[in-house]
């Protein structure tokens, strides 16, 4: 009977256990629920704008009629993916893309980290605030402003920058209709843009470096230099390395309008990518299945690439994402 008492004691006290992560849950909503309806809005746009609209993937193994509907119309399965694949412009896209990609990798992500590194030595506040302003408004103009800049000051018709050259060397060069020159405008473009607001991340992880650290390091007669690489670069190593790992999910998405606002017949050669591609075919020409096909082979790829950097990350030593 005492057995049957204890066991019975240990099952009620199991099933009191078994209720209690529920009540705390509901006691966390409460204490923390002005926290969670700050989170709402937010939480709502990525289930009505990101989620809810994944359910349009359907369309890329469909032959997709807007009379017929998701469900009437006929499932093809992968042949838009066949025929994507099979396509000549496929290569002409993919190179174009994995090109503009790597030049940003190469060019733009490093630049916000050297210039917080920059800003980092600079011990005059009012000095330092006044660049990290100047630096900040490019990201807050729009792109079809920036588009425009870009034309005022290399159109070969009174363009600045083709005026000084006619001037001084006699000839001028034509950047806007030149394949050869869409890549270097992209890319100059988008660190004058986003160089400066890119800033903001690096600049906050330096702030977390401990200062104890510097001041050991000059007692031991460390300069300015083997500070820098000893001390900050190892200390904002992982941030460098979560942004990276992020940045490789964007290797296949270049952006739309940016290039869209440069692109032309004379330099699509180069030019063109897979976001303008699909563009071009689901809203101009009403392939809609196909551009689905080409956007959902973007999105598997950018998936992998991302869980790849992860575990190629960790394996090495460093953090992940997850």
């Amino acid at each position: 009977m005492k057995q049957t008492a204890v066991s019975g004691e240990n099952r009620s006290q199991a099933l009191g256990a078994a209720v209690l992560p529920g009540a705390s849950i509901r006691a966390r909503l409460l204490k923390d629920k002005w926290v969670y309806l700050l989170l709402a809005p937010g939480l709502l746009y990525f289930i009505i704008f990101k989620y809810v609209p994944m359910w349009g993937v359907m369309l890329a193994f469909q032959n997709y009629s807007p009379f017929l509907g998701f469900w009437k119309s006929e499932w093809v399965g992968l042949e838009h993916f066949r025929v994507f694949f099979t396509n000549p412009e496929f290569t002409m896209l993919l190179r174009n893309t994995l090109l503009l990609s790597f030049y940003n990798l190469l060019f733009y992500f490093p630049a916000p980290i050297i210039l917080a590194l920059l800003l980092n030595e600079v011990r005059l506040s009012l000095y330092k605030r006044t660049i990290q302003t100047l630096i900040y408004i490019p990201h807050f103009i729009s792109m079809v402003i920036v588009a425009s800049l870009t034309y005022v000051f290399l159109t070969t018709e009174g363009g600045l920058i083709n005026e000084m050259l006619q001037k001084y060397l006699g000839f001028k060069i034509n950047f806007l209709g030149s394949p050869e020159w869409f890549r270097p405008m992209i890319i100059l473009q988008t660190i004058w843009k986003e160089c400066g607001f890119g800033t903001i991340i690096f600049l906050a992880a330096l702030a977390g470096v401990d200062t104890e650290q510097y001041e050991a390091a000059i007692m031991d007669g460390a300069n300015r230099w083997k500070q820098l690489w000893h001390i900050t670069l190892p200390s904002i190593r992982s941030t460098i390395i979560i942004l990276l790992i992020l940045r490789m999910g964007d290797v296949l998405d270049n952006g739309f309008e940016q290039i869209y606002l440069l692109l032309n017949p004379l330099n699509r050669e180069n030019a063109e990518v897979f976001d303008t591609y699909v563009y071009m075919l689901g809203i101009t020409q009403g392939a809609f299945s196909y551009s689905t096909a080409v956007g959902l082979f973007k999105a598997v790829v950018g998936v992998i690439l991302v869980l790849g950097a992860n575990k190629l990350a960790k394996k090495f030593g460093h953090e992940g994402i997850y």
